[in-house]
């Protein structure tokens, strides 16, 4: 990564210091007077929830956003932090959570975009794809540079993100929920890079809503609150209970699999299954998986990246073509059937990436709320807006969305927020049975129990859920079954009182003593 910073001495050498920073958005106030330290060769790790003002402060410190008051200082001297430009120019670069990839571009190009590297004759080419191929490598990720971004899946692109961070040569590197989309080993191999970064000297503030992989790399850990700091201390002072006892209060859980009520018939039934493997061609995803749900009941499916939960839950709702077997809803075979069709027989998917596949970023919060019911309050190309206004304000108070209100736009929401905007447009169609892929990306504790709730209420009134994890303690919270998959098929099934070790063994994972 070429870095020419040295380690200091001392490890509690203070960077970059942000002191009384505050941001108000008219009435709101984002941020209450927020001190906030960042160590040389340190990683400093960022917790709280959807809102508590985290990613506001990170776009004040690398030039996004200015702050209504305070200041910045750098190697102890005043700094203003103008723009992203200034940020750069500085020493400062962010990883955004949301990508900010330019999909129709190749991965060379995004790496280097604004930053071209000059040649005798113009644009060097040739340079820039050797240092690709060389950031790749140090990432133990071997895209072709001359790859279309939008041909990656999105664990990928995740890692093209960091690339384009890292070839920026930053002494300080803000990371927003880096492995949000990573497998287990691409998440050892981000690890492995912070490490050698802070072995050169930089600086990382890291933001994660996976606390316990968030403590495994952490030195100092910042607890934000409503806009206020409430929590610092060094990594051998906190343990998970204090993160999360400081983020959201006392005796918080993720809730139990919903009791008290007898499970009913099979809602959906999958035979035979078998999906196609849209990067290695004659190769399946799944391959002749056979499951059964009832309703009322929730399933977890667990696995590592690439063990096919995600083709299967698209296949299932109509994304992803079969080569074979059936999708069985409530009696009726529906295999051949339209997305739209599937969702009018009761059978829908909250996807994995609410940007890009769940949200239409154009439309308010009530527009997307309606969206997939649309049908049911138009007539004739002429739309009931009443019945609309009504189908929104049942949808934001049943899944308790903060918001201003339906005209809200929806990028004014934060990320749990806007999960549950995804969540909850789907069950205003009311269905039979739903299918979440990793409904918890990107979303902190406190949304995450939120979203556990609904599902375990759906539960209650005779839902059928099926939701993926890659969070072995997610699988332990709410579902009546857990199964496991591997390279596109089952290796086991377990009921509540599986143990975590249990899971882990079943999907190929290493099991850490």
């Amino acid at each position: 990564m070429n870095q020419t910073f040295q380690k200091q001495d001392s490890v509690d050498e203070v960077i970059l210091s942000a002191r009384h920073i505050a941001k108000s958005f008219g009435n709101v106030h984002a941020l209450k007077s927020v001190n906030f330290d960042i160590h040389r060769g340190q990683v400093t790790t960022l917790f709280g929830e959807n809102g508590a003002g985290k990613s506001t402060l990170m776009k004040i410190l690398s030039g996004v956003l200015q702050p209504t008051s305070g200041e910045i200082l750098l190697d102890g001297r005043p700094v203003s932090v103008a723009s992203t430009t200034e940020a750069q120019r500085l020493g400062i670069s962010i990883i955004h959570q949301e990508l900010s990839l330019a999909p129709n571009l190749s991965v060379r190009d995004n790496i280097f975009m604004g930053r071209e590297l000059g040649g005798a004759t113009g644009i060097d080419y040739a340079e820039e794809e050797r240092q690709t191929r060389r950031l790749m490598e140090e990432l133990d990720e071997p895209i072709d540079p001359l790859t279309p971004v939008e041909d990656l899946r999105l664990g990928q692109q995740q890692i093209v993100e960091i690339a384009r961070a890292l070839s920026a040569n930053s002494r300080i590197l803000i990371m927003d929920e880096p492995t949000s989309a990573l497998s287990a080993s691409e998440v050892e191999v981000l690890f492995r890079v912070i490490r050698d970064l802070k072995s050169r000297g930089v600086s990382i503030v890291y933001i994660s809503h996976h606390l316990e992989e968030a403590l495994t790399i952490t030195d100092h850990a910042v607890v934000l609150r409503d806009g206020s700091m409430t929590a610092y201390a060094p990594r051998r002072d906190i343990d998970l209970e204090w993160i999360v006892r400081h983020m959201v209060g006392e005796g918080f859980d993720l809730g139990s699999p919903p009791s008290g009520y007898r499970l009913g018939e099979v809602a959906l039934s999958l035979r035979e299954v078998s999906v196609p493997d849209a990067t290695v061609p004659g190769r399946s995803a799944v391959d002749r998986l056979s499951l059964e749900v009832r309703a009322g009941e929730i399933v977890c499916l667990y696995g590592l990246m690439g063990a096919g939960r995600t083709e299967l839950l698209e296949s299932v709702a109509g994304r992803l073509p079969l080569t074979g077997g059936s999708v069985v809803l409530e009696g009726r075979d529906v295999s051949r059937l339209s997305i739209a069709e599937r969702i009018a027989q009761g059978l829908v998917l909250v996807p994995e990436d609410r940007q890009r596949d769940g949200l239409v970023q154009t439309m308010s919060v009530g527009e997307n709320l309606s969206l997939a019911s649309i049908g049911a309050f138009t007539q004739r190309f002429f739309t009931s807006h009443r019945r609309e206004q009504a189908v929104v304000e049942a949808s934001i108070d049943k899944v308790h969305i903060k918001t201003d209100g339906g005209g809200a736009e929806i990028g004014s929401l934060s990320g749990g927020n806007q999960q549950k905007v995804v969540i909850g447009k789907m069950l205003a169609t009311h269905p039979r049975v739903v299918l979440l892929d990793e409904p918890s990306r990107g979303i902190d504790i406190g949304a995450k129990a939120e979203v556990f709730r609904l599902l375990a209420e759906g539960a209650r009134q005779g839902l059928a859920v099926v939701f993926t994890t890659s969070e072995v303690g997610e699988c332990l919270s709410i579902a009546h079954r857990v199964v496991v998959m591997s390279r596109g098929r089952i290796s086991a099934e377990f009921g509540a009182d599986v143990g975590k070790e249990e899971i882990m063994a079943a999907s190929g994972e290493a099991v850490a003593a």
